[in-house]
């Protein structure tokens, strides 16, 4: 399951740098594959998404700090447990129920965003 940042967020940043794939950006910024992942080229996503790595893609949120799911492994592979959530100050980086992954699919997003 990937992790989304609840709107209870202050926009504080602790979370971002945590991210071992780059997935957190501050709300408004767009966001690419590449960024801080091994990535090149043409990647196609878990969710099906076909882009160059360096392509920059739309903010998903606007106004706080957002989540790219196809980048989000939950820090499998890294960490025992989710750095955001770890580090955040209001705990608004929750499961996404939206997006379930088992630790298997997490490992090989982790393996595919750096090969």
């Amino acid at each position: 399951m990937a992790i989304k940042i609840t709107e209870d967020c202050i926009n504080c940043g602790a979370c971002e740098p945590e991210c071992p794939n780059g997935a957190i950006f501050a709300g408004g910024d767009e966001w690419r594959f590449s960024y801080k992942t091994s990535l090149s080229g043409t990647f196609v996503s878990k969710s099906g998404l076909t882009s160059d790595a360096d392509e920059a893609h739309e903010a998903v949120s606007g106004d706080l700090y957002y989540i790219v799911t196809d980048k989000c492994t939950e820090c499998v592979g890294f960490h025992e447990e989710p750095q955001c959530a770890s580090v955040c100050p209001v705990d608004c980086c929750l499961p996404d129920e939206s997006n379930v992954e088992s630790k298997e699919e997490l490992e090989i997003k982790k393996n595919t965003l750096h090969p």
